[in-house]
């Protein structure tokens, strides 16, 4: 059976609550949509904002709609390194305990206690795509990448399933810098 599947790159960006993207942008702000996103409903924002650190900031970084429960800042390590600010390896969501930084929007500033991180890898499938694929939720899978002089096998990636989902890997960009990825590429489940 073919086990391909699309592998994506996830830039830095941010998902925000209600409660944030008001100080940021003001009172009853509503995002303003740019470009659908692979995972039904998801979009790019044309709202940018700035990521304050202990080090320095990194300015214009991309909000991701809707908005969330809670406010979730994605940075590579890199990134994360590169400004002062811890970012643990996480889920999207686990965001308890995490790293903390300053955002700045056009109206204010939100002082974020917890809530960077760098998102560990992970394939999003429907449950026919899991059981097609012969994966669970939360099952560890590798996935291999070709390319040219920088094929690799990532190890320790999470599936995760929901039937919101369309399926695709996402990396960010320390890891697609690390495969040579520009643009989406095909990767191979490998699940012994």
């Amino acid at each position: 059976m073919d086990k391909k599947v699309m592998v994506e790159v996830s830039a830095r960006h941010i998902h925000l609550s209600k409660e944030h993207l008001e100080v940021l942008f003001g009172k009853g702000y509503e995002l303003t949509p740019k470009k659908d996103l692979s995972q039904p409903g998801q979009f790019a924002c044309e709202e940018r904002v700035k990521v304050v650190g202990a080090k320095k900031e990194l300015a214009g970084v991309s909000i991701l709609g809707p908005v969330r429960p809670e406010t979730q800042v994605e940075l590579s390590l890199t990134d994360a390194r590169s400004i002062g600010v811890a970012a643990p390896v996480r889920e999207s969501g686990d965001v308890k305990g995490s790293g903390s930084c300053k955002l700045v929007g056009p109206c204010g500033e939100v002082e974020l206690e917890y809530g960077v991180i760098s998102a560990k890898r992970h394939i999003h499938f429907t449950p026919e795509d899991g059981e097609k694929f012969g994966v669970t939720d939360n099952q560890n899978v590798k996935v291999k990448i070709v390319t040219e002089g920088r094929s690799l096998i990532f190890d320790d990636v999470v599936v995760r399933i929901s039937p919101k989902y369309a399926a695709a890997m996402h990396i960010d960009t320390d890891e697609s810098n690390a495969a040579g990825i520009a643009g989406a590429v095909d990767g191979i489940i490998i699940t012994d």
